[in-house]
């Protein structure tokens, strides 16, 4: 019997999973949860998402949008899921976190082909193909096994999580619904059709505005406020990806106002004047009844978020329903141990996905996932790897994390990463546009 073995339920695994399944093929799919959870792990299903609900912009002028589109063209079934649980965010894809996670679990669960084993993985199985997707919240025994496997000392960064609001619980005398540079989006011929979606363009951001005394006296509080006690935590590098606000405030003043409560494209509608500083909250679930603080990840003391961050005005009376925390993120050094399907370089029985690999973001999960899972199919059927164009985002990921780089940290989809254009053109956004155009002509004509 033709059989894979997946370790991890989160969303690389859960779409490894998935794949492999649907070409005919037996998958043992480990997960430990719910008999171990780690730090920033609390939900019994799969594929849960523990920092922010959004899976970033649809447009195709953005990297992660052009690579989301990739991923329906190559029928991925996290996206598939995450289209339909789809809540407010302008022009970005955002999910109802706890649906998401709910319908991929009932997909996993209804597989014939698939079979769950809620047990934590301390030795990687020998002579059989495997999947490790165990993320960057990979168990301490399974992280010491993998050490042992890739003859490489592990890299680890550490990032933080934001804040849930109750709406109900948001002063709407001053916050407002609103999404950044509307005027300037309805030039956009790709946000013209996004906005004739209203579902999803209704209350998509709540945004606070403060005046500068305001803003000062906010900041004064968030830089002297107290984090928690990370001990062993307190000596590693945060990664840039996900700073936690305070980290970030203490930089300088104005930080914060260039960065996540930047005014730029608001008008306070109280004044009528651009404010000086903004806070975003963007829907959280299908209901509309949770927000998060954009960009508020934190490691604050759990009393502190709730006093610090109530002097925002619009929160002086929030309701916090679940409070900001940190947690060890842990991934390999990909570009000495990977090639461009995912497979370890020195057992070839052997594939990796998610972030573990180095991609950061959801969307670039699911992406790994998907590459690892089409190729350890592949080597079980004994057939030709596949291998993805640099010129599509999916490709260049892959391409990213397996070239050597001796600065190599974790990478988000981004037009970087991309050949470039044979002919020059200024205009960002033009260039964006034919970048994506090229990839996906690429991808649907093989």
């Amino acid at each position: 019997m033709k059989q894979i073995i997946v370790i991890g339920g989160g969303l690389a695994g859960s779409e490894a999973a998935l794949q492999i399944a649907k070409r005919g093929v037996k998958v043992k799919l480990y997960e430990m949860k719910p008999n171990k959870f780690s730090d920033a792990h609390t939900n019994r299903n799969f594929a849960e998402i523990v920092c922010s609900n959004s899976f970033k912009s649809n447009l195709l002028t953005n990297a992660c949008g052009l690579l989301k589109e990739e991923l329906r063209i190559l029928g991925s079934e996290l996206i598939k899921v995450a289209d339909r649980v789809a809540v407010p965010a302008g022009q970005a894809l955002a999910v109802d976190r706890e649906k998401f996670s709910e319908e991929v679990t009932k997909l996993l669960e209804e597989n014939s082909n698939i079979e769950i084993i809620h047990e934590e993985i301390t030795k990687i199985p020998k002579d059989e193909i495997v999947i490790i997707a165990t993320g960057p919240l990979t168990s301490e025994n399974l992280a010491k096994e993998i050490k042992t496997i890739v003859g490489e000392n592990e890299l680890a960064f550490y990032d933080a999580a934001a804040p849930l609001i109750e709406k109900d619980s948001i002063d709407m005398s001053i916050g407002f619904y609103g999404d950044r540079y509307e005027q300037e989006r309805k030039n956009d011929e790709d946000v013209e059709n996004w906005l004739k979606k209203p579902k999803l363009m209704e209350a998509s951001y709540i945004n606070l505005p403060m005046n500068k005394e305001e803003y000062l006296e906010f900041y004064q509080e968030l830089i002297n406020a107290e984090i928690a006690e990370l001990h062993e935590f307190e000596k590693r590098e945060i990664f840039e990806g996900c700073m936690p606000v305070e980290i970030m405030a203490k930089r300088g003043e104005d930080t914060l106002r260039y960065g996540p409560l930047k005014p730029v494209g608001f008008t306070d509608p109280r004044t009528g004047y651009r404010p000086y500083a903004v806070v975003q909250l963007r829907q959280d679930n299908l209901e509309g009844t949770l927000y998060n603080i954009v960009g508020f990840q934190t490691n604050l003391k759990f009393g502190e978020q709730k006093r610090v961050f109530s002097k925002i005005p619009g929160l002086e009376n929030a309701n916090f329903v679940k409070y900001g925390v940190m947690h060890r993120n842990t991934y390999i050094n990909s570009t000495k141990l990977l090639d461009n399907t995912y497979n370890l370089k020195k057992d070839r029985n052997l594939f990796f996905a998610g972030q573990i690999t180095g991609v950061e973001g959801y969307v670039e999960s699911i992406s790994s996932g998907l590459v690892a899972s089409l190729n350890a199919v592949q080597k079980i059927n004994k057939e030709e790897q596949i291998l993805f164009n640099k010129n599509n985002i999916i490709g260049a990921l892959a391409d990213y994390i397996s070239t050597e780089n001796d600065k190599f940290q974790p990478m988000n989809a981004n037009f970087g990463i991309v050949p470039e254009l044979p002919e020059k053109i200024k205009d960002k956004k033009e260039r964006y546009q034919k970048l994506a155009d090229r990839s996906l002509k690429i991808l649907k004509n093989n």
